[in-house]
């Protein structure tokens, strides 16, 4: 029952949290025109492969989170024990890169070049907020388990060394 109602949580949160930037994405779209217009058509299919690729890698941390971390994606409801599971193997903040990932696709999806362009702001904004929030606070809530974590698992580009894949 407890984890029926996290997984209820955390399809609350990440839909808020969905349409929250996808409202903003929209907001940028009457500037398409001072960047040019539109994309070309076939920015749809690929807008629909980085939509499907990061609502899988999304949906995966999320599982991770309810199932391994007992907890949610929000920050206020937070995991209660450490992820370092499925993607979280590979990388530290993998449902950030589901959320660039997202957006990005709706972005190519809807052929808008402003959205495209906000994409890496989006992603700075997170990055800053990973360092300078998160990463404090895992760090005092996990203690020497997040310390190592950090030391073999990168923030963002996951290292494939054969070494790295044999030991994991």
């Amino acid at each position: 029952m407890a984890r029926t109602f996290l997984a209820l949580r955390t399809a609350l949160y990440a839909s808020g949290f969905l349409w929250l930037w996808a409202w903003v994405a929209r907001l940028l779209s009457p500037f398409d025109d001072a960047l040019g217009g539109r994309l070309p058509a076939w920015s749809r299919t690929m807008g629909f492969f980085a939509l499907f690729l990061g609502a899988v890698v999304t949906a995966w941390c999320f599982c991770a989170f309810v199932v391994f971390g007992r907890g949610t994606p929000a920050l206020f409801d937070a995991p209660r024990r450490l992820v370092a599971w499925g993607p979280y193997r590979v990388v530290r903040n993998p449902m950030y890169l589901g959320g660039a990932l997202l957006l990005l696709g709706f972005g190519l999806y809807q052929r808008s070049p402003s959205i495209v362009a906000f994409v890496p702001a989006w992603w700075w904004l997170f990055h800053l907020l990973v360092i300078s929030y998160e990463e404090k606070t895992l760090r005092g809530k996990f203690g020497p388990d997040y310390d190592e974590y950090c030391r073999r698992t990168p923030r963002w580009l996951p290292r494939f060394t054969h070494t790295r894949w044999r030991a994991a």
